[in-house]
């Protein structure tokens, strides 16, 4: 391709809308552009990736017996309606006008419409159909570039099975088949266990790349591996002490006081004295959730405790509930349901809050005080805690999730009547798989993590072109004459080449753009080295340079490349 007929419109500056180096660098090398908020272009440059991304996904796809399809991206809303999914994504599902159709942001539902009375027996199963299609999420605040953004680009696979053993080994073809897509991308990534969320089902784990960018916590273990999304991370942590005798309750002025830092100040106490309320409203009755000190309750964790719709409560409801503002909340005389974390069962000689603003309690016994309290793991793991697993240090940190497998198990099979008969012509309901990767998150971890302050550094497979060839000056008639012969004989020889035949710029400006756009070879024309009959290699990636004399530079390329 050469550079004078196609549209790359570099930059030299760092536009203003980019923060994280994935988003600079793509709209930088002009290899996307933003049409709108969390909506973006891709240009040819970076459209060649997202293709050899596809294909790179399609084939590991096949290989495990992967059927591909293109599923509808419109869907009749009453399809979501039967599984409840309507309700589960809220307002990041996209509604067209008319309300009667959303657009998918997954197709579990379409996925199990189609199977359902097309898949009547056990010879008809087992099933793996994927797709490659544009998703929609109707994401609040769009960020980090395509990472976040309200359309995407999504392998989406699914696996239709007779038995919950069946499931399992479609779920390891799929793991075995997603870590060969993530080396063969060139990407450093782990596998952490997670949340199903609005997907449901049981088991799921991530495929994760460790990057400031994440909208992911991660909890991870460098010494046994162990690793997991702080929406379900455990750490080993030390439960609150229990005295031998239990104090009487007493109340205790604290006038300003409001967090748990400024109360052990006032009082002189440790936090793992102390027990922090935080307020809930889960189908719309108050619950009062306990937590030990400053531990954070895991809203990730808290929802399934508890099951239905939580939300917390607004701080306009809270006196009303519990006659007192946050800060001054406590279980003592708290009229509602309360749970706590597990840290703090049966703990005594607590302080907490008074449900009287200004004041707290002190000698709480969890056990003698808060007789019908109920207890589950709902704190969130934090750096330094010890891994549950090896006893070693747990680093928490923000990571970007590249894929999600999931075992559905039954949830929509039943819901949208997807049944098999046996073969002692039993009905049963398939068993099901469901399997993510973001296309455009492969792209942008790629960038995350190859880059220096020159800009990308492209390696094989992913690299839109494998040579860009630069020719210098060419209005010099020699240079133009062996520039094109070059180029013709590489593409000959099968090599992608961009060619930058521009002859209205500077061989600086030519030389930052290769640098910037990041092909893995780059191959410079100038006068000097072709008096000689030679001419310049640069690999971009170790910044090394070497001159080759003319009849050895396919010989050379072949070595490289």
């Amino acid at each position: 391709m050469k550079f004078s007929k196609s549209f790359i419109p570099t930059l030299k500056e760092v536009p203003s809308e980019a923060v994280i180096p994935s988003h600079i660098l793509m709209i930088r090398a002009g290899l996307v552009r933003q049409l709108s908020a969390g909506i973006y272009t891709w240009l040819p440059l970076g459209y060649r990736v997202v293709r050899k991304i596809t294909e790179i996904i399609r084939e590991e796809m096949n290989a495990i017996g992967g059927q591909e399809f293109h599923f509808p991206a419109l869907n009749p809303k009453e399809i979501w309606e039967q599984t409840g999914r309507v309700e589960a994504f809220g307002d990041t599902l996209f509604h067209v006008k008319n309300r009667d159709y959303v657009l998918a942001p997954t197709h579990e539902e379409i996925v199990a419409w189609h199977a359902q009375g097309a898949l009547t027996s056990y010879k008809d199963l087992p099933q793996i159909w994927y797709q490659i299609q544009t998703k929609f999420r109707n994401e609040p605040r769009p960020r980090s570039g395509v990472i976040r953004g309200r359309q995407f680009l999504m392998k989406d696979s699914y696996t239709l099975d007779r038995t919950f053993e069946d499931l399992d080994i479609a779920y390891d073809k799929h793991d075995k088949a997603y870590r060969k897509i993530f080396d063969r991308s060139g990407l450093k990534y782990f596998i952490v266990g997670a949340s199903s969320g609005a997907m449901g089902g049981s088991k799921s784990e991530e495929f994760m790349v460790k990057s400031d960018a994440g909208e992911d916590t991660v909890a991870y273990c460098g010494k046994c591996g162990y690793a997991a999304n702080v929406e379900v991370a455990q750490s080993v942590s030390v439960n609150a002490a229990r005295d031998n005798e239990s104090k009487q309750l007493f109340e205790i002025p604290t006038p300003d006081v409001k967090s748990i830092d400024e109360l052990c100040a006032f009082l002189k106490i440790d936090e793992h004295e102390t027990a922090k309320s935080r307020v809930y409203m889960h189908d719309d009755k108050p619950v009062l959730v306990l937590m030990l000190g400053n531990d954070e309750v895991n809203e990730s964790k808290l929802g399934p405790a508890l099951g239905g719709n939580v939300r917390p409560c607004h701080p306009e409801e809270l006196k009303e509930i519990s006659g007192a503002d946050a800060g001054s909340i406590g279980p003592i005389g708290f009229k509602y349901r309360i749970i706590a974390d597990n840290l703090l069962e049966g703990a005594n000689n607590l302080y907490s809050g008074a449900n009287k603003n200004d004041y707290h309690l002190g000698g709480i016994d969890m056990k003698r005080d808060v007789p019908n309290i109920e207890y589950f793991d709902l704190r969130t793991v934090e750096s330094g805690e010890k891994c549950v697993r090896c006893g070693s240090t747990l680093e928490v940190f923000k990571a970007i999730e590249l894929g999600h497998i999931f075992k559905l198990g039954t949830k929509y099979s039943v819901a949208l009547g997807v049944n098999y008969l046996d073969e002692n012509g039993k009905e049963h309901p398939v068993v099901m798989g469901s399997y993510g990767i973001g296309v455009e998150r492969i792209f942008a971890c790629y960038l995350e993590q190859n880059y220096d302050e020159k800009g990308i550094i492209w390696k094989k497979p992913l690299a839109p072109f494998d040579i860009h060839l630069i020719g210098l000056n060419m209005k010099n008639s020699l240079i133009d004459e062996t520039s094109n012969k070059i180029y013709e004989e590489l593409q000959k020889e099968g090599y992608e080449v961009l060619f930058d035949d521009r002859n209205d710029v500077s061989a600086g400006v030519k030389f930052n753009d290769a640098d910037l756009i990041g092909m893995p070879v780059q191959i410079v024309i100038g006068e000097k080295n072709l008096k000689d009959g030679r001419v310049e290699i640069k690999l971009r990636a170790k910044n090394e340079k070497q001159i080759v004399e003319l009849p050895q530079l396919n010989n050379k390329l072949k070595e490289l490349i």
